[in-house]
């Protein structure tokens, strides 16, 4: 397949995805995933993410079940939520998100993994609601510290901007989400919340939306990572 070829390919793989991935989750149905692997990715005890960590935090994004697909040039596409604290130390309620975006490369095979990444500031949550956010570029992303058994997760510092973890599954190896973009979900938004109008900032910042029961569930999580 030649460079041009390639990269029709990969915009078919962007424009795809939205409209017609197979099995797609409802919006309740997400949540239930978001809070499935938040509890996967912390309390696993050997490769967890760390709960210092997770205390330390500002804002998280949880995109379960991204799909990277490639041949002769990468794309991945996924539909998770963020939520963000206040300056209580309280989380909001989640606001639905897209991942999207490709690498070039000689890569053949199609990959699955849960991401989550971990924000150090509210600042950068706040910036997905003025516009897209490019990982790696906008805004910078490295692979965050794990647990290693009995070890206290204790005295870890939040040197990075955002730490970014993934549960992978498939014939990669690994998974990379620099040069991926993080764009507002509107249309989940309006579903989830039964207002086709309501914003982000109305989500995350000024707090007005009323949500499902399904996110007291996944404010409880949170609040149990102590």
């Amino acid at each position: 397949m030649n460079r041009i070829a390639a990269i029709v390919c990969f915009l078919s793989i962007i424009v795809w995805f939205p409209a017609h991935s197979p099995g797609q989750d409802t919006e309740v149905e997400k949540v239930e995933t978001v809070i499935r692997v938040l509890q996967e990715m912390v309390n696993e005890p050997e490769n967890g993410v760390p709960l210092e960590i997770m205390r330390k935090g500002q804002g998280l994004a949880v995109i379960p079940k991204v799909i990277r697909a490639a041949y002769g040039i990468g794309g991945q596409y996924g539909k998770g939520v963020v939520l963000v604290r206040d300056e209580a130390g309280e989380w909001s309620d989640p606001c639905f998100i897209h991942l999207a975006g490709g690498s070039l490369g000689w890569q053949i095979g199609v990959q699955e993994a849960d991401i989550l990444l971990v924000f150090k500031s509210r600042e950068g949550v706040e910036d997905i609601t003025r516009g897209k956010v490019t990982l790696g570029a906008d805004v910078r992303v490295t692979a965050g510290p794990r647990s290693k058994g009995a070890e206290a997760s204790t005295d870890l510092e939040f040197k990075e901007e955002i730490y970014s973890y993934s549960q992978s599954r498939g014939l990669f190896a690994g998974i990379s989400i620099q040069g991926a973009s993080l764009m507002i979900d509107s249309k989940a938004n309006g579903l989830f919340y039964g207002d086709p109008t309501i914003s982000a900032r109305e989500i995350l910042i000024k707090r007005t939306a009323k949500a499902p029961e399904i996110v007291q569930n996944l404010k409880k999580l949170l609040a149990s990572f102590k």
